[in-house]
């Protein structure tokens, strides 16, 4: 065997093992006793007492929806913000250093204008969900009642 394959075939070999092992020792160590309780579907740690698909309020789909918009608004700003760094400093000379990252690449390839065309469309666009949230409050969309 070349020793170059042997650490491989050892990480597969203790893949292989604490697989079996993970699945081998909770069935040794678990009582299996079937009680009544076991048996009961848990919906919240509270005893089902009523029927599973009674209705639930158009509040509570309203404020889920609220939720994923200014949730997936919010992760608009990430993307922005990580291209927002300046170019990396003290870079290897040749191509790497001419090598542009973010924003800087988008003003270097004449995207945009410069960097504080892009500062105010996040602005802006923060703007805009501040005054999406407020309009919600004003509402009294988060009061639940």
């Amino acid at each position: 065997m070349q020793a170059s394959v042997l650490p491989v075939y050892i990480f597969l070999v203790c893949i292989v093992s604490m697989a079996i092992g993970l699945l081998a020792v909770p069935r040794l160590l678990n009582p299996n006793k079937s009680e009544r309780v076991k048996q009961m579907p848990y919906e919240s740690g509270m005893d089902p007492i009523h029927d599973t698909r009674r209705p639930f309020t158009v509040r509570f789909y309203l404020l889920a929806v609220a939720f994923l918009v200014f949730d997936v608004e919010v992760l608009f700003l990430y993307p922005w913000a990580v291209a927002s760094r300046p170019a990396a400093v003290g870079m290897e000379a040749g191509a790497a250093a001419t090598a542009a990252r973010g924003i800087d690449a988008a003003v270097a390839g004449g995207l945009v204008e410069s960097r504080h065309t892009v500062f105010a469309g996040a602005m802006v666009f923060l703007a805009l969900v501040a005054m999406g949230f407020l309009y919600d409050w004003r509402k009294g969309f988060f009061q639940w009642r």
